[in-house]
């Protein structure tokens, strides 16, 4: 192991790098520092997104719980985020599962739905159609911005229960008491946390800059030495013609 880091810190730090870079990300606050805050985690590239078990996990290591969407006032403020990512699609993982060792014949499919992080919270967004509470038991929030309206109308935004084991984008949520990173002005654009990328446009801007550093300081000497050397290219043409006339006036005296 590296000097100074214990077993668990290094285990965090491989976790943050294998589902990305979501321990270095920002979080959204209202006014900058409002509770609660998000940080909604969206992948481009399919392949690595997540289960749900490894979103509830990410979003505890990091201090927070998958979000618990308590009013229409939150789900709108969240949609609004979202909107601001301008992402493809792709479906949110949120904090919504069903408590299947609860089931009996007596109890309705719907009320068998839980907040992971204790949120009593009652209200939902289902789609027209779900729960369908067959093998599907975890909860994302609707992103296909290309699927058309189907027939309960447009699923964008609406929960649908879906197997755990599927592999989407995910919402942390940090309410009081809770850790807080970074944040940003619920207001402010959004960029969305996503795996860290090699910044190769520094590459090429340091040498760049460093050229410039050493170029700015020394026009006033580059403007000196060209004076200076026009000066002295006048003086060797004047010098020469000089030496020519005088030549030349020796020569008609000889004549």
């Amino acid at each position: 192991s590296l000097p100074g880091m214990s077993l668990e810190s290094l285990l965090d730090q491989a976790f943050c790098n294998r589902v990305l870079s979501l321990c270095a990300g920002q979080t959204v606050c209202r006014g900058g520092t409002q509770r609660p805050c998000y940080k909604i985690v969206y992948f481009h590239d399919a392949w690595r997104r997540v289960d749900f078990k490894e979103a509830l996990l990410a979003c505890r290591r990091d201090g927070g719980h998958l979000v618990s969407i308590e009013s229409e006032a939150e789900q709108r403020l969240i949609k609004k985020i979202i909107e601001s990512l301008l992402a493809s699609d792709g479906d949110f993982w949120i904090g919504l599962t069903r408590r299947e060792e609860d089931f009996n014949n007596s109890t309705e499919c719907q009320d068998l739905y839980s907040w992971s992080d204790g949120s009593s919270s009652k209200f939902r967004n289902w789609y027209a159609d779900e729960p369908s509470c067959g093998s599907e038991v975890c909860v994302v929030m609707y992103h296909q911005p290309s699927a058309p309206p189907g027939a309960g109308g447009p699923y964008m935004f609406q929960w649908n229960d879906d197997r755990c084991n599927m592999k989407n984008n995910f919402i942390c949520k940090y309410s009081l008491g809770e850790k807080l990173f970074r944040t940003r002005r619920a207001g402010a654009p959004v960029r969305p946390t996503l795996a860290r990328e090699p910044p190769t446009h520094l590459l090429w801007r340091q040498p760049v800059l460093s050229l410039a550093y050493i170029l700015i300081p020394s026009i006033p000497l580059l403007l000196l030495l060209m004076v200076v050397t026009a000066i002295f290219c006048f003086w060797l043409f004047a010098k020469r013609q000089v030496t020519f006339v005088v030549q030349r006036t020796k020569l008609c005296v000889a004549w």
